[in-house]
């Protein structure tokens, strides 16, 4: 008798904790009802050095982001939330020197100007600077799957400083 007291007492308690916390998300995104869609305009390359192809990587990753993480609707016009900016900066410079005065390491660093609108709640809009870093050996070239990989990586951060900056209600 009290084991079946125990497990409906378990199988209540699960249900009502798992119904009061029905608006959470793990995620901590916190969108209004109204917001369906989202919309993500191409980012320019304004930067002074020029890295043909990362600003439709950058576009790409930020929507791919959105789309995993929220149950928003990707449109291509009147988005009920907006991204727009440009990569204004793709800088390698040494962070560290060795004896002979070379460089023990570098860093590439990429930094985009994000404006966000968002049609239900004109408060939570703003334009910011996202910038990220990968550091890599000096005496390594930034080509190929290396330089694949520290785009990646810093692209992974800045979107989801974006997302966080925009969508989470932290």
């Amino acid at each position: 008798m009290t084991f079946n007291v125990l497990k409906y007492s378990l199988i209540v308690g699960t249900f009502a904790l798992v119904l009061g916390c029905g608006a959470y998300s793990f995620t901590g995104i916190s969108l209004s009802a109204n917001t369906k869609t989202f919309q993500v305009n191409y980012f320019q390359n304004t930067a002074a050095l020029i890295e043909p192809g990362i600003e439709r990587d950058f576009t790409l990753a930020l929507q791919d982001l959105i789309l995993n993480q929220t149950n928003l609707d990707l449109v291509k016009s009147n988005g009920d939330i907006v991204y727009e900016g440009e990569i204004v900066e793709y800088r390698i410079a040494p962070t560290t020197a060795t004896s002979s005065n070379t460089a023990a390491q570098n860093q590439l660093t990429i930094s985009v100007n994000v404006r966000f609108f968002d049609k239900n709640d004109e408060d939570a809009e703003f334009e910011k600077r996202f910038s990220f870093f990968y550091n890599y050996e000096g005496s390594a070239q930034l080509i190929g799957a290396q330089k694949t990989t520290a785009i990646e990586e810093i692209y992974e951060r800045i979107t989801q400083d974006v997302v966080n900056a925009s969508l989470a209600n932290w």
